[in-house]
């Protein structure tokens, strides 16, 4: 059984998913006979699921969603993301890398995120990195998302038990929070979706690439 664990936020940390993501939000507001927002744009909406980033969309671009027309929206943008997840995303440069390496070592791996599981799941299976991970936690697997750290603690639990050694590795304020709740150490990545520098939270640590995230998380582990 593996005694330490790396646990990764997917959208902006582990993968670049947001042209994806920018094409399901404009899907619906296309609907709506609104303009397109912009990749600058989404990149700073994305990190707190879907219906946060049609209500930014909406916001960004004219009047806030029409009360009582979120569900139908948050449908259509599932559906039309469901059906496009991997046609513009990709992981980051080195992770796949950092990945094949923790598996090597013995490290046990975990996604915890808020996108939702099955989609989480469809899009690493599509970007053939499914099969690194010992657990994908959504904010609907138990209910509850982040910065509550019980998704987190569930991700851990599905690996092998909270008892493991464990970093969250993450690139916006929700995934620091998320490790300050859970007693965690934190490692913020400076290439992900957040309006505001992931430095301003306060990480443990930071890195520009993956290639520098092995040295990061053996620092942590290892004491």
């Amino acid at each position: 059984m593996p005694d330490r664990a790396v646990i990764l936020d997917l959208d902006g940390t582990l993968a670049e998913t947001a042209p994806d993501l920018m094409e399901a939000t404009n899907h619906v507001l296309r609907l709506h006979g609104r303009a397109a927002i912009t990749p600058e744009q989404v990149r700073a909406f994305i990190g707190h699921g879907a219906r946060a980033l049609i209500a930014r969309g909406f916001e960004a671009t004219g009047e806030p969603v029409p009360e009582g027309a979120m569900e139908a929206l948050y449908e259509r943008f599932v559906a039309y993301y469901a059906a496009n997840i991997a046609r513009g995303s990709s992981l980051f440069p080195g992770a796949r890398a950092f990945l094949e390496r923790c598996r090597k070592e013995g490290i046990a791996l975990g996604v915890c995120t808020n996108k939702l599981e099955n989609l989480s799941v469809q899009l690493l299976k599509a970007l053939d990195a499914a099969h690194y991970f010992g657990a994908i936690v959504g904010p609907d697997t138990i209910g509850i998302a982040k910065p509550d750290p019980a998704p987190y603690r569930e991700t851990l639990r599905r690996l092998g038990g909270t008892h493991l050694r464990s970093v969250m590795v993450g690139d916006s304020e929700t995934d620091i929070k998320t490790a300050r709740a859970a007693g965690v150490p934190a490692i913020g990545v400076t290439f992900g979706y957040t309006p505001r520098p992931v430095a301003d939270f306060g990480p443990d640590r930071l890195i520009s690439h993956f290639d520098d995230l092995w040295t990061a998380i053996v620092e942590f582990l290892d004491h």
